[in-house]
């Protein structure tokens, strides 16, 4: 089977359209028709439910639309690689990020990488903590940047840092002219949270409860960039991570609460497949964000089988954490 024809079985399958994947890819909709009965004839069978509009995948066609992807991803990552051994670093990056981390990390990161291999495009896909893991599984991005990373049969991880979570307030709210609140006040608090689904909510409030810390949650959202535009628009008060603030706290739109018995991180993480490898642009974009070598923090313990791993779960901080 030709690459040309999985790559335009997948076009069909984003846009769910014969029509727009021809125009995509230059073709006549007939040539597009007939490309896709080839395919299903070759596998032996229904790809695509015509019947529907807009059209839709077959079971079996999803279960195909799954492993193509990362087999035309691995295709690439290998032309890339062939053509980097020979010249200066080339090809693409795709990094798959939760809000919070894309937003406060990759500006810094893509430019400095720019600066260093012109001729890398990177690509940063946002998604929910849940679906970059899906994202990187499905290989459609070459690794993911995560809050609480774990390993599973498909993904491996690398622990990044430990990002510390600050308690920041509007510049209106009671406690911005306070040098520093004890714990006690916070209690009974009006707060403005994560979502309750979220693990790092849990955590959150996991480690308010050891504390002995009760609040109220008066509105719950699921990024912290929501949770700061609202923090200043209802002068309100919340626990976000240090690195999504800094634009904030340093125009002092949100004040930086001290609070000596409250101290947290949470820790963030670079996920990958278990199968396959990364690409050279993949490995030293990696790399850079890590600090060392990526390839370094992917090996096994000797003997273990198993990764090297840190406890995955918000904590009282223990001493100073370095953010990137």
């Amino acid at each position: 089977m030709q690459l040309r024809t999985l790559e335009l079985f997948c076009t069909i399958a984003e846009h769910r359209s014969f029509s727009k994947a021809a125009v995509v890819h230059q073709l006549t909709q007939g040539a597009v028709s007939q490309a896709m009965q080839h395919l299903e004839e070759s596998v032996g069978a229904e790809l695509i439910d015509r019947s529907k509009r807009p059209l839709i995948l077959t079971p079996a066609g999803k279960t195909y639309l799954s492993g193509l992807r990362g087999i035309l991803r691995s295709y690439e990552r290998l032309e890339q690689e062939v053509r980097s051994t020979s010249r200066q670093l080339s090809g693409k990056v795709s990094i798959g990020t939760i809000v919070s981390v894309g937003l406060s990390y990759m500006p810094d990161a893509s430019e400095a990488f720019g600066r260093l291999h012109r001729d890398v495009e990177v690509r940063t896909e946002f998604g929910s903590n849940d679906r970059v893991f899906e994202m990187t599984t499905e290989g459609e991005v070459d690794f993911g940047l995560v809050s609480f990373p774990h390993s599973n049969k498909d993904i491996q991880f690398v622990l990044w840092q430990q990002e510390p979570m600050r308690l920041v307030c509007s510049a209106e709210h009671r406690f911005a002219t306070q040098n520093e609140v004890s714990l006690s006040q916070l209690s009974g608090v009006e707060m403005i949270s994560f979502d309750r689904g979220l693990q790092l909510r849990q955590e959150i409030d996991r480690c308010l409860a050891k504390m002995g810390i009760s609040v109220n949650a008066c509105m719950e959202f699921d990024n912290a960039d929501s949770m700061i535009r609202a923090i200043q628009a209802s002068r309100g008060i919340g626990i976000v991570p240090e690195a999504a603030v800094r634009r904030e706290t340093a125009t002092g739109s949100l004040r930086v609460v001290a609070c000596r018995e409250l101290r947290m991180t949470r820790p963030l993480g670079i996920i990958f497949r278990r199968s396959g490898r990364l690409s050279r642009a993949a490995s030293e974009f990696g790399s850079l964000l890590l600090g060392r070598p990526l390839e370094a923090g992917k090996r096994l313990k000797s003997g273990s089988g198993k990764l090297t791993e840190e406890p995955a779960t918000i904590e009282p901080e223990t001493g100073s954490s370095v953010v990137a």
